[in-house]
C-alpha cells in the first residue's frame, strides 16, 4: 500500500525573526516544496498539520512560513525536523512516480521475463537517478534511469521492465 504521507523537506535553519524556516527539498525541486500549501510533522500520535502561510525559493532552498509558527523561538524548535506532505498535494507530471512507490518492485527483463532482482534504492549522484537492484544471491548492481535501460515502470504489476547490456549485472 502506498503511504499517505511522504517526506518532502527538512528544516535546516531559521530565516528572519518572524518564524520562517529554511528547508532543503526532498521533492524533485525546491520549487515543488515551496508550492505546497500544507505540510505535516510526524508525532508519536500521528501527523500534525502545518498550514503554509508563505513560501518561496532562495538559493536552492525553500523559505517557508507556517501559520502555527510566529516567532524565532518557535522556528528554532523545528530545526532538523523532517516535514511530510500528503501524496495527493504533491504536484507531479504524467508518468512520474514517487520513489517510495518503486522500492520493492521486481526488476524484470523486458524481452524474456527474467527477474534480475528487487529495486532496493534510488540514488541521484550528479542529478541523474540510478536504480540500485538487489539480486537474489545478495549481490547488487546499478541501472541508470534512462530510456535505453528502463523500458517501462509498472507499479500495478509490481515491476520495472528493463533492457540490460552485457556486463551490467556484474
Amino acid at each position: 500500500m502506498n503511504e499517505k504521507y511522504l517526506e518532502c523537506g527538512k528544516i535546516v535553519g531559521t530565516h528572519g525573526v518572524r518564524g520562517a524556516v529554511r528547508m532543503t527539498s526532498l521533492c524533485d525541486s525546491a520549487e515543488v516544496l515551496a508550492s505546497l500549501r500544507r505540510m505535516y510533522k510526524k508525532t508519536a500520535s500521528g501527523f500534525r498539520e502545518y498550514k503554509v502561510r508563505e513560501a518561496f525559493v532562495h538559493k536552492a532552498a525553500a523559505i517557508v512560513s507556517f501559520d502555527e509558527v510566529t516567532d524565532l523561538d518557535g522556528a528554532v524548535l523545528l530545526k532538523d525536523t523532517v516535514m511530510y506532505a500528503d501524496r495527493d498535494d504533491i504536484p507531479r507530471e504524467e508518468g512520474s512516480y514517487f520513489i517510495s512507490d518503486l522500492i520493492g518492485l521486481s526488476v524484470t527483463d523486458n524481452e524474456n521475463g527474467e527477474v534480475y532482482g528487487t529495486l532496493s534504492e534510488v540514488i541521484s549522484p550528479a542529478g541523474r537517478d540510478i536504480y540500485v537492484v538487489k539480486k537474489p544471491d545478495g549481490g547488487e548492481f546499478m541501472i541508470p534511469c534512462v530510456p535505453e535501460f528502463i523500458i517501462r515502470i509498472a507499479p500495478e504489476e509490481k515491476a520495472v521492465y528493463v533492457r540490460l547490456i552485457d556486463g551490467m549485472l556484474n
